[in-house]
């Protein structure tokens, strides 16, 4: 098969262990950059152009989108989906899965637990959404923000007070989530590919550190999960309609609780964790699929 994967570097390990199984399977792999794509918009004569080369015959594609660039990355998508290529993530999905907002409204309307979020218009009564998700200690993220970059945990109602005003003042979208003490900083990444869990670890932040993301210095180990656990996860990709995800969730007293789904989840600390080749398991999802 002919493969493309949208991504901004050969470099990065995510992309590099991709191009590697498409390989070994002894498929035609290319990896090209989304922003230097033109979308060719005509009718019922959809193309795209590479670096100026028109791109044909192409079976599926691989979107490793970043954040930063999820508008054209995503028009890149929908113009591969509008050739009927086939494509490990939908456009829309991908959408869903980065508005933190939406995804979380999709999560809850499929019961799903999570852990209490309040979203307000820049309320000027701080203290009744820190109420709202019973006092402090208490989290609040920016809706934009990713890797555990614009989280914050308040351990006081006075400190949540002041870091709210200061993200009212300044016009920055947050949302307020409840802290979930008994996860004692720890959460979990569950990968699932094609409806099946093929991974999954349990990451731990660093001392000190409430945010357990590997980017920000935490550590993680292979995790045997819970029937719970794992019916969870497999719901929450099927909920946002995603081929391949990494379901964060927490460890609570009444469950698990789903914190994110991601779309373009890193493979290298889950692959190192779990020794699971899940680069592979993606492309004969590709061929299972084509």
């Amino acid at each position: 098969m002919n493969i493309k994967i949208l991504s901004r570097s050969t470099s990065l390990y995510s992309t590099n262990v991709l191009v590697q199984a498409a390989i070994k399977r002894k498929h035609n792999v290319q990896v090209i950059d989304p922003l230097n794509c033109d979308i060719i918009i005509e009718k019922k004569k959809p193309e795209i152009y590479y670096r100026g080369k028109k791109l044909d015959h192409v079976d599926a594609v691989i979107p490793r989108i970043g954040a930063s660039i999820t508008f054209y990355g995503t028009a890149v998508v929908r113009q591969f989906e509008m050739m009927n290529v086939f494509t490990t993530v939908q456009s829309q999905a991908l959408v869903n899965s980065r508005d933190k907002l939406r995804s979380l409204q999709i999560l809850s309307k499929a019961g799903l637990g999570l852990p209490k979020t309040v979203f307000t218009n820049y309320s000027k009564d701080v203290s009744e959404v820190i109420s709202h998700v019973g006092g402090a200690p208490l989290i609040i993220k920016l809706l934009e923000g990713t890797q555990g970059l614009g989280v914050v945990l308040a351990e006081t109602k006075t400190a949540a007070e002041s870091v709210l005003e200061a993200f009212n003042g300044l016009q920055a979208r947050v949302i307020v989530q409840e802290y979930i003490k008994e996860a004692k900083g720890a959460d979990i990444r569950v990968l699932v590919v094609d409806g099946q869990v093929v991974g999954a670890m349990k990451r731990q932040g660093k001392e000190g550190e409430f945010r357990s993301n590997l980017h920000r210095g935490g550590s993680a180990q292979i995790i045997q999960l819970s029937d719970e656990e794992e019916n969870a996860a497999i719901k929450a990709a099927k909920a946002l309609k995603l081929g391949v995800a990494g379901v964060d969730m927490l460890q609570s007293e009444r469950g698990p609780l789903i914190l994110e789904v991601n779309s373009s989840p890193g493979l290298e600390g889950i692959e190192t964790a779990t020794g699971k080749d899940i680069a592979k398991t993606i492309i004969r999802f590709i061929e299972r699929s084509v």
